[in-house]
């Protein structure tokens, strides 16, 4: 399964990449003194400024960056995006997802606290792995944040013949309003994932 998806991915890929050179298109646009220039990271570009002064600028990108929401914020990799769904009745969702698989997710509630559907998000997320035979372990867990708040929760891992992944989903929340974390990693891909979850927990700030 997991050679067709590369597969797919991988022709995907190819179908971008010749559209990207037919078009020729930039990632981005720097404004300079009101002078405009297409250019996409890690790219260098020459510009005329207003009086004919020659200029040669750059843009790199940052291994991280910081999204913040409107009760939290957080640092992720930089070339993930985090998308924003409004999943209604003043619940939104923020999700951050590698190209693996391994995911991030913050839940904002308006009206409610949300503290106690942990389990409720846990059997969600692994229903499908455990009726096709997987495994479900789990046990309590307390994650510590750095401002010294303490958020309660599950732990979980769900194993299958195929592969194992581990999840944490915690909450905090007021009277009727508060906040979800889901993180979601798989064991094979922990070598090189665990630092965007790392990053996620060191710099999760609570703004309730």
């Amino acid at each position: 399964m997991r050679l067709r998806l590369a597969a797919t991915v991988l022709a995907t890929i190819l179908l971008c990449a010749g559209l990207a050179r037919a078009e020729d298109l930039k990632a981005f646009k720097l404004t300079i003194d009101g002078v405009t220039v297409d250019i996409d990271p890690g790219e260098d570009a020459n510009v005329s400024l207003p009086g004919g002064k020659m200029a040669k600028v750059r843009l790199d990108r940052n291994d991280f960056a910081t999204f913040s929401g409107g009760t939290f914020s957080f640092v992720h990799p930089s070339n993930i995006s985090v998308t924003k769904t409004d999943l209604g009745d003043s619940i939104t969702q923020y999700l951050a997802a590698s190209a693996l698989g391994t995911i991030v997710v913050v839940q904002e509630y308006g009206k409610m606290n949300p503290v106690s559907l942990n389990q409720l998000m846990l059997q969600e997320m692994t229903k499908e792995s455990v009726q096709a035979g997987g495994t479900l372990t789990q046990e309590p867990t307390t994650r510590k944040l750095p401002d010294g708040r303490e958020l309660t929760g599950v732990k979980a891992t769900v194993r299958t013949r195929a592969d194992t992944a581990d999840f944490e989903i915690v909450g905090f929340g007021l009277a009727d309003q508060g906040l979800l974390f889901i993180t979601r990693i798989g064991d094979q891909d922990a070598a090189t994932e665990q630092p965007m979850i790392d990053k996620f927990w060191e710099t999760l700030q609570i703004k309730l």
